[in-house]
């Protein structure tokens, strides 16, 4: 079947893991050190902090701003679900923004500054499908309000300016994004201390690792703040080591795939509508196509499947989730309602070709003339 999204694993990826066993060092050795060197010099980032997963490094960050119980974080709906709950796990509010426009499937600039208040502490910017949001237009935002941006960049590594809006990025490694660990993630900030913070609060708030005691031959330790079991260990920042010295060319040729689809679509599905046609700065996570409102949705996603091409949604919104629904009933974003009723995640990964695109989209213009009526017959 042709997958949404696979990683590229290999032999480097074995002998880096065989390296590691023979080592006999499994968890925070010089594999997560030279791991987040690495990844904060892609970024030009002051530094890096290797963390078990994006969840993880926005619940830390968020935690090292000292955000917490009465606090409100504005946060987009259409978003994976980890982006709201790291807000619950500080005992924070989340407050659900609308999206800019189907087009834009960002977070909304006029509909946070609605639904900002004096509890207002921060604002969680996702760069949804890998796309920027407006740097400058929310610095100025959140400037004049004294708020902090905190960046849900898990569909955005690569880029330089990914991590520049404000207070950090968080980053997240999963099977299926641009570079993969399996699981994992990383923080980047550029206020040194907030960086300390994060990367003690990490493991269990200790003043140091098992590392770091071996090195100086002592084995005292003391613990000064609340802190997690979020560590990094050496096998996955080994597979990190190796995925990163790809990332900036298979990013290269996700782009290139999204420019072929794009024409594709164009030319032999009209109806279809691909959010940001205006060009912006992009790590091309995921391909989002937006499905006429007149077509049936499923009976597309049954015919590609049916063809081995698989396909799924970005993302149910988190508002309707029945948890979010039980916490925050009434909650109303009709744009992203509307976008999420509607859109279909495509195939896009760097191991598909340009006849695998081609043939996506020829099944996908044969099933959308079908949809349309499926769903005339609905």
């Amino acid at each position: 079947m042709l997958l949404v999204s696979s990683p590229v694993l290999g032999v480097p990826e074995k002998a880096a893991l065989a390296k590691v066993i023979d080592s006999g060092w499994l968890t925070m050795g010089e594999r997560v050190r030279a791991f987040e060197e690495a990844f904060a010099l892609m970024h030009e980032a002051e530094g890096c902090v290797a963390v078990s997963s994006c969840t993880a490094a926005l619940h830390l960050i968020l935690h090292g701003l000292g955000i917490g119980p009465g606090d409100e974080v504005l946060v987009p709906s259409l978003t994976f679900v980890a982006t709201a709950n790291a807000v619950l796990y500080v005992g924070a509010t989340p407050v659900f923004v609308d999206i800019e426009s189907a087009d834009v499937p960002l977070m909304s600039l006029k509909e946070a500054e609605a639904r900002c208040s004096p509890r207002t502490r921060a604002v969680i910017l996702v760069h949804f499908a890998g796309y920027l949001a407006d740097k400058d237009a929310w610095q100025a935002f959140a400037s004049a309000r004294g708020l902090s941006i905190i960046e849900d960049a898990a569909h955005a590594p690569g880029l330089k300016a990914v991590g520049t809006f404000g207070a950090g990025a968080a980053f997240s490694f999963y099977g299926n994004k641009n570079m993969t660990t399996a699981e994992g993630g990383a923080v980047i900030a550029r206020d040194p201390q907030l960086l300390d913070r994060i990367r003690q609060a990490r493991a269990h708030g200790m003043t140091t690792g098992t590392r770091q005691r071996l090195n100086s031959r002592t084995a005292h330790y003391d613990v000064t703040m609340l802190g997690f079991n979020y560590r990094m260990d050496e096998m996955r920042a080994a597979i990190g080591l190796v995925q990163l010295q790809n990332l900036q060319e298979w990013n290269e040729i996700r782009r290139i795939l999204v420019v072929l689809y794009r024409r594709l679509i164009a030319l032999r599905c009209p109806a279809i509508t691909i959010p940001f046609e205006e060009p912006r700065a992009s790590a091309y996570h995921i391909m989002p196509i937006l499905l006429p409102r007149y077509v049936n949705r499923q009976h597309v996603v049954d015919e590609l499947r049916a063809q081995d091409i698989q396909t799924t949604v970005h993302y149910p919104p988190v508002h309707q989730m029945t948890l979010y629904r039980e916490l925050y009933p009434g909650t109303r974003l009709p744009r992203t309602e509307d976008f999420a009723e509607r859109e279909l995640t495509i195939p896009l990964h760097p191991q598909i070709t340009a006849p695998a695109v081609e043939a996506v989209v020829d099944v996908l213009a044969t099933a959308l003339n079908g949809g349309i009526h499926a769903g005339t017959a609905a």
